[in-house]
């Protein structure tokens, strides 16, 4: 064994796997209930999200800094191509067809990394001073935020738009900016709502009128009772009738949360929100690590806001607290891109730990 490779072992950050993996091993007995056909295709994943995960350990980050704008831009480009030559699936433009691999690819997703990196580089090369960024270089980073928030809004993914929204606005919070800005701005938010509502598309407002009503919808509903069902320790497979009569809808992969429920109750719900509090809790706490690591802080800190804004949404959405987006649980729903492109950004959280002092 290297040297390097001792060196990475003793700064390897050990508790990040101790809370995912059973996050993930529990994701997949339930899958494999459910399908075994997803069950072995979730093994594809598992692969080429680890393989992701190695390379973005292994990349030194900090070292190619410089490609960032480069890869940031990039990807705003892949957003507007999807206005022109877009593929449609169920009355969104979301996806880019690639005809020689027979493959489709969704711009939104690869900007989530590209977006967080491109703030950790602008953070690092202009520092807020002791009080927060004033107005000037407020505007300039809420422009590399708001503009691929407007690109995935119009596709329409409103979702993710707004996830990339909070997230990189919740860090510019976290990392400090002049209070007097936030003020103002949720001002402004307050006062603008109702235009903001009236531009967004009809089956928007469907889902917020849903919401709002006396009445559940049937999503919802269906959720709510598989939850119900559950009782205090869950069902045996065979007594979840929710789940393995098909009345709870797309119980793989958004409603993940009540067929857990059905299944085993209230204490693995509580187990289940117990270690994504641990995992969120402890990316906070490595801020004390990387102190005055603007680059590393604002990665670390749009991963856990990630990670609270993804469970908090769709925990909210599956018990009715929430309107239904199409948001799954990290690590848990079923579905490709999400599991490795939270694969790709733990990748980036423990490069920014492991080699903090290790140079490659």
């Amino acid at each position: 064994m290297s040297i390097l490779d001792r060196r990475i072992l003793a700064h390897f950050d050990y508790i990040q796997p101790i809370l995912i993996l059973p996050i993930i091993i529990l994701s997949h007995i339930l899958i494999s209930e459910a399908s075994s056909a997803l069950a072995l295709k979730q093994y594809i994943y598992f692969g080429i999200g680890f393989a992701c995960f190695l390379v973005f350990l292994m990349l030194p980050i900090r070292k190619l800094d410089w490609i960032i704008p480069s890869f940031y831009w990039i990807c705003v480009s892949l957003l507007l191509s999807v206005e022109f030559f877009g593929v449609s699936k169920l009355g969104a433009k979301r996806w880019l067809e690639i005809p020689i691999l027979n493959f489709t690819l969704q711009p939104s997703e690869i900007m989530k990394p590209a977006l967080v990196l491109m703030l950790a580089y602008l953070i690092k090369k202009s520092p807020p001073p002791k009080n927060g960024y004033r107005l000037k270089n407020f505007i300039k980073i809420s422009f590399f935020i708001l503009l691929p928030f407007v690109l995935i809004q119009k596709e329409p993914d409103l979702g993710t738009a707004l996830i990339l929204f909070l997230t990189g606005f919740g860090t510019l919070f976290i990392i400090g900016v002049d209070k007097k800005i936030w003020i103002t701005l949720v001002l402004v938010l307050g006062v603008a709502s109702p235009i903001i509502y009236e531009n967004l598309h009809d089956y928007q407002k469907s889902r917020i009128a849903s919401f709002i009503s006396a009445e559940p919808g049937y999503q919802v509903k269906q959720s709510i009772i598989a939850i119900g069902n559950g009782g205090m320790y869950g069902k045996a497979i065979e007594e979840a009738t929710q789940t393995s009569s098909k009345f709870l809808p797309i119980s793989t992969s958004d409603f993940i949360f009540a067929y857990l429920a059905e299944r085993f109750g209230f204490i693995g719900t509580a187990g289940l929100m117990a270690f994504y509090l641990l995992l969120i809790l402890h990316l906070l706490s490595l801020n004390l690590v990387l102190k005055n690591d603007y680059f590393a802080q604002v990665i670390v800190n749009s991963v856990a806001l990630l990670i609270f804004i993804y469970t908090a949404v769709n925990i909210a959405m599956t018990i009715g607290f929430g309107p239904v987006v199409g948001v799954p649980l990290p690590f848990f729903s079923y579905g490709g891109s999400s599991f490795i492109t939270f694969m790709i950004f733990f990748g980036m959280v423990q490069n920014m730990v492991t080699f903090r002092r290790i140079k490659i």
